[in-house]
C-alpha cells in the first residue's frame, strides 16, 4: 500500500469519529448541567425561563435538539457565549489564534530542545551529559505546571522585570492589522519589528512553561529510542563500513529513533493544549483556555460545548499528522495496513 492510499484510509475514518465525537460532546453537555444557567445568574420569572427555554429548542427531544445544534455547528453557529457576551463564532476566531500560537511556540520548544538534547544524551550513555540531562527530565516531568508557572512568574516578572505578562502592549497590539489573529504572523504581515519584538517577548515566559515538561518527556523517549538504536547491528555495520559517528548516529540510529519518538510528540500536543489553561490564567494569556475556565465557573455550556468540540478536532488532526509521519518515517506501517 502505497502511502497515499494510507493517508486516504485515514481521511476517510475522521467523519465517522467528528459524528462520534459530536454526539458525546452534546451528550455531555446536556448532563452536565442547564444549557442556560448562564442567562439565569439573575432572578427570573417563571414565564420568563419559558420563554428562553422556547428559544433555544429546549422544550424538544433530546434527538431533535441534538440535530438542531448539529446543524448550526455545520452553518457556524455554536450558540451565544454569555461570558463574553457575543456569539461563540465572533468570540472563537481570536481566541483560537492566542491558543494555538502559545501551543505552536510552545511545542517548537519542547520538539527542538527535547530532539536535541535526547540525541545528545543518548550518545553518551551512562556518562556525566546523560545522568545530567536524566535529572532535567525526571524534574520536568515531575514538576506541577502551575507551580513552575509562578516561580517562573516571581522570577522573572516581580523580581527581575525582564519579562512581561499578558499577550501584549495595547499601544503596540493596536497599532497594526489582524487578519490571522495570530500576533507574531500578524506582525511579520505587517512589517513591524516592534510588534513582531513585543510579541515574541511576551510569548517567551509562557512558552517556556508550558514548553518544559513536553521537553522533558521528548527528551527521555528519544533519549532511551536512540541508546536502544545504538546497539543494534545496522549500526555496527555502517560503522565497520568507516562511516563518521556523525553520519552513524544522523543518518541512522537518529531516524529510525523519531519512530516512537514521534507518537510522544503527537500526545505531547495533547498535554500543550490541556496545560494552557492554567498557563493563560497565571499569564493572563487572552486564549481558549481562560476563556473556557471563565465559562466553567458561570456554566457557559455553548462556551464549553464549543471548547470541547474543537479541542476533539485538533487531537483528531495532530493524530492524523502523527500517523502520516509516523508512516513516512517507518514503511512498515503502510504495508502492514
Amino acid at each position: 500500500m502505497q502511502i497515499r492510499e494510507y493517508i486516504i484510509r485515514r481521511v476517510m475514518i475522521l467523519p465517522l469519529i467528528l459524528v462520534g465525537t459530536s454526539l458525546i460532546v452534546f451528550t455531555l453537555g446536556r448532563v452536565g448541567g442547564n444549557p442556560i444557567a448562564i442567562y439565569l445568574e439573575h432572578e427570573m420569572t417563571p414565564d420568563e425561563v419559558a420563554q428562553i427555554e422556547e428559544r433555544y429548542g429546549l422544550n424538544d427531544s433530546l434527538p431533535e435538539q441534538y440535530f438542531a445544534w448539529a446543524g448550526g455547528v455545520l452553518r457556524g453557529d455554536l450558540g451565544y457565549s454569555g461570558v463574553l457576551a457575543a456569539p461563540v463564532m465572533d468570540v472563537l476566531p481570536k481566541r483560537l489564534a492566542a491558543t494555538l500560537e502559545l501551543s505552536v511556540a510552545s511545542a517548537i520548544v519542547a520538539v527542538s530542545l527535547g530532539i536535541a538534547l535526547g540525541t545528545f544524551a543518548g550518545a553518551r550513555r551512562n556518562r556525566l551529559p546523560d545522568h545530567l540531562t536524566r535529572v532535567f527530565a525526571i524534574s520536568g516531568a515531575a514538576t506541577p505546571i502551575f507551580w513552575f508557572a509562578i516561580v517562573l512568574l516571581i522570577i522573572f516578572w516581580v523580581n527581575l522585570g525582564w519579562f512581561p505578562v499578558g499577550r501584549s502592549e495595547p499601544e503596540i497590539f493596536e497599532s497594526i492589522s489582524h487578519p490571522t489573529g495570530v500576533y507574531t504572523l500578524d506582525a511579520l504581515l505587517a512589517g513591524s519589528f516592534t510588534a513582531f519584538r513585543d510579541a515574541i517577548w511576551h510569548l517567551i515566559l509562557p512558552a517556556v512553561t508550558l514548553g518544559y515538561g513536553a521537553t522533558a518527556i521528548i527528551t527521555r523517549m528519544m533519549r532511551s529510542s536512540l541508546a536502544e538504536e545504538l546497539n543494534e547491528d545496522y549500526v555496527d555495520a555502517a560503522r565497520a563500513k568507516g562511516l563518521p559517528e556523525r553520519l552513524v548516529l544522523r543518518r541512522h540510529a537518529r531516524r529510525n529513533a523519531l519512530i516512537p519518538t514521534v507518537t510522544v510528540i503527537g500526545l505531547g500536543f495533547g498535554f500543550l493544549l490541556q496545560g494552557s489553561v492554567v498557563v493563560e490564567i497565571i499569564f493572563i494569556w487572552p486564549g481558549m483556555g481562560r476563556w473556557m475556565a471563565d465559562a466553567v465557573l458561570r456554566g457557559d455550556q455553548a462556551t464549553i460545548m464549543a471548547y470541547v468540540l474543537f479541542t476533539s478536532i485538533l487531537f483528531l488532526v495532530v493524530n492524523l499528522v502523527v500517523d502520516v509521519v509516523y508512516a513516512y518515517l517507518d514503511r512498515r506501517v503502510v504495508l502492514g495496513s
